[in-house]
């Protein structure tokens, strides 16, 4: 007999019916809870499945026919035993030839049996496939056909999905990382691969949009003026040179609000992006590439600007700004280049100037926080890892843009001009680091600056009033502040605080997604560089102690990180590192002391 869909033999009958299985465990049941299938007796449940028979041909006979279960057994498997009353009832459950019940078997119609057929054929093969594509990729044999399926568990490793069957099928944890290793591990990725800006959802495509003609429109004549560009050996959009006139110092920044108007398809490009994103393997724009070969400074004979004029007193204050559309002719040159020709004529009174700003900065506790940068960058398929010295032409520079932002934002208090300003709260505790360990401790303490729509203090830069307004041409907040100036000095009407806030709020939405996707790419290049060392050593200087772990800075690399502590180490100390292990997934990276 059947009892749900197990065979069992009848041992007695009383109120109610007692069965036995296979396994010799029994059970009482009720008459209507079971199915006989053939009388008896003798019945070995453990020989049931050894019966042979035609089901086809037993089929054709009986095709769209009613038949007894004994019926279709004798013609099946030739007679009625309990082995073929079971195996009967096994092709009734399978259903592709027969359907119905025990009571009332009939064939099924020929066009039912084929399609059917066919399905359990393709979802066999689908089944064989699977296992073979699962096998190929445990073993890194991808097959290009096989690239498809794993393109969801590149969306897992790209934090675009949560879920991959070929990760579960593999019993492999379902996060980025994981899924980031395997798709090394197989061979979807190359070992380089860097998802970090995807996985952060940041934009990888400059926009391709076309760019209105720049309109012709008075402009202030400076061509007379020397213009230098002072920028890193490379960089590709300059957006801003220094003057000298006398004791007036002048600012040029590439005048895009002159191109990119407020709401247009090119403003809201760049809103949507925020700014440029700077990768070691490349840069992708906020604004077509055709906006910096016009409007980059130094890159036309002639370039258009907004240029920001200004004195300084003796007490370094910014005073007597003008803000005028231009022409200016400006000449390129790297810092390595101008720290050659800091007392030359062309450079001595701007450094001697920004100096002067800088020390009165510092008076007002600017907090100076001394610890390694360097550049990354892949070209040609090298990492390039390069420090960047503590140059003089570097801090005269940075020293003039923030007299420009300076100069912005008095101007624009001034005369009532909605503009989001560069704020910064002060810390709990102020302090003047002299060290590394000391500068590591003081910026832990910082708190984030932040877009204001009203003027005030910039604690780390010792700035009472502070836009940024320097780089339009690869920060949106810049050319927001560009907008609004150029509208009021060229008697346009400037936007209303409640729509500038709208567009700060849209661009610092994605602002995050930009500096986060740098930040990890630059780490990833670093271990992908460390990961095809030789064994790396190297040198680490001690930033903080903690309980069991001590947080160390690599100078040479820019690379914080943790090894373990020893009572021998002390804050400052330099030790001698080697790298035991490099997890790109992981984003860590372990080193032993030697």
């Amino acid at each position: 007999m059947l009892y749900k869909i197990r065979p069992a033999v009848v041992t007695s009958v009383g109120e109610k019916i007692e069965i036995h299985f296979a396994d010799g465990k029994g059970k009482r049941v009720r008459e209507k809870d079971i199915s006989l299938l053939h009388p008896g007796p003798g019945v070995d449940l453990n020989a049931l499945d050894t019966v042979q028979g035609n089901v086809q041909e037993a089929w054709e006979l009986l095709e769209g026919e009613q038949a007894s279960l004994q019926e279709v057994a004798e013609l099946v498997y030739g007679d009625y035993t309990p082995a073929s009353a079971w195996g009967v009832w096994n092709l009734l459950h399978d259903g592709l030839y027969f359907e119905g019940s025990v009571r009332s078997i009939r064939g099924r119609k020929a066009d039912a049996v084929a399609k059917d057929k066919a399905a359990r054929e393709q979802k066999a093969r689908e089944a064989r496939e699977w296992d073979e594509f699962l096998q190929r990729v445990q073993q890194g044999e991808l097959q290009e056909a096989d690239r498809s399926r794993l393109g969801e568990v590149e969306r897992v490793a790209l934090g675009q999905t949560a879920r991959s069957r070929v990760l579960s099928a593999l019993n492999i944890t379902e996060s980025p990382e994981s899924a980031h290793a395997f798709l090394l591990r197989c061979g979807y990725w190359e070992p380089r691969y860097n998802p970090w800006p995807a996985r952060q959802g940041a934009s990888l495509e400059s926009p391709d949009l076309p760019l209105p003609p720049l309109a012709e429109e008075e402009r202030r004549d400076l061509t007379h003026l020397q213009a230098w560009a002072i920028d890193d050996e490379g960089n590709t959009d300059p957006d801003d040179a220094i003057s000298i006139d006398g004791e007036r110092i002048w600012v040029h920044v590439a005048d895009v609000a002159a191109l990119v108007k407020p709401d247009s398809h090119l403003d809201l490009a760049a809103r949507s992006r925020s700014a440029n994103l700077y990768l070691p393997e490349g840069m992708v724009q906020m604004l077509p590439a055709a906006a910096t070969e016009i409007l980059g400074l130094g890159l036309q004979q002639e370039s258009v600007a907004l240029s920001f004029g200004f004195l300084l007193d003796e007490a370094g204050e910014v005073t007597d700004i003008e803000i005028t559309p231009s022409r200016v002719r400006v000449q390129r040159i790297s810092y390595e280049a101008a720290e050659q020709r800091l007392q030359e004529a062309a450079f001595a009174p701007l450094l001697a100037l920004s100096r002067r700003y800088r020390e009165a900065r510092l008076a007002r506790n600017a907090a100076e926080i001394d610890l390694p940068e360097v550049s990354v960058k892949v070209v040609d398929g090298e990492v390039r890892i390069r420090p960047l010295p503590r140059l003089n032409s570097r801090q005269m520079v940075t020293d003039a843009m923030l007299m420009a932002g300076e100069a912005a934002a008095r101007f624009a208090q001034a005369n009532e001009i909605s503009i989001p300003y560069a704020v910064q709260p002060e810390p709990q505790e102020i302090r003047q680091p002299k060290s590394m360990s000391e500068s590591h401790a003081y910026r832990r303490l910082f708190k984030p600056s932040n877009a204001a729509l009203s003027a005030g203090r910039h604690f780390g830069l010792g700035l009472d009033y502070y836009a940024r307004a320097t780089s339009p041409l690869r920060r949106y907040v810049d050319l927001v502040v560009h907008q609004q100036l150029r509208a009021f000095v060229t008697g346009g009407t400037p936007l209303d605080k409640e729509k500038i806030a709208e567009r700060v709020a849209e661009a610092g939405a994605v602002g995050g997604v930009i500096r986060r996707a740098e930040r990890l790419s630059n780490l990833h290049w670093k271990l992908i560089w460390l990961k095809e060392q030789e064994s790396w050593q190297g040198e680490a200087v001690i930033l903080a102690l903690e309980e069991r772990k001590a947080v160390v800075m690599i100078p040479k690399l820019a690379l914080e990180t943790r090894i373990r502590r020893t009572d021998d180490m002390q804050p400052d100390q330099t030790v001698s590192l080697q790298v035991q292990e490099v997890d790109v997934p992981a984003q860590a990276v372990y080193f032993r002391r030697i």
